[in-house]
């Protein structure tokens, strides 16, 4: 096969979906990898590397960092998408969260070089479905409060007492 019909109609979301099923990963690490399916390609990246600041932000104390997780979470002007993400990771431990977060930005990095290098050689990509439904929530929000109170996940997680 020519290397010119691997690159027709090639699949952004192969690497999640490789990720999605590889019973390797941690299950956190498949839930966000499917999570990710289907999202365009910079919209996933840089709300991935968004929620991973603010929740990096607010484990090492950042003053504006739980201000910054509570918007992103309130934000009803968006996607469900960073909350997707953050809920599948959720009182698991923020050491845990975090290495998870930065999988998955590393993954939707290297998803966006591919996307770029196919678009400078002028390639064709199997569309992008979106799996939002909707623009926007239409469900419960959660109450923007930077004063929220960080239980034990935030500081009891066993991969800071090894």
């Amino acid at each position: 096969m020519r290397t010119d019909k691997l690159r027709d109609r090639f699949d952004l979301d192969i690497t999640l979906r490789d990720a999605a099923l590889d019973a390797e990963n941690r299950p956190t690490r498949r839930m966000i990898a499917n999570a990710s399916i289907g999202m365009d390609v910079e919209d996933a990246y840089y709300s991935v590397r968004e929620l991973r600041q603010a929740v990096a932000w607010v484990h090492v104390g950042e003053p504006s960092g739980k201000a910054k997780l509570a918007a992103i979470l309130a934000n009803d002007g968006a996607d469900d998408f960073q909350r997707c993400v953050y809920f599948c990771l959720a009182g698991r431990g923020v050491v845990a969260m975090l290495d998870d977060l930065e999988w998955l930005e590393d993954l939707l990095e290297r998803r966006g070089r591919v996307a770029g290098e196919q678009k400078r050689r002028k390639g064709s990509r199997m569309p992008l479905t979106n799996p939002y439904v909707a623009d926007s929530p239409d469900g419960p929000m959660v109450k923007l409060d930077a004063n929220f109170e960080q239980g034990p996940s935030w500081w009891a997680d066993p991969a800071l007492t090894d």
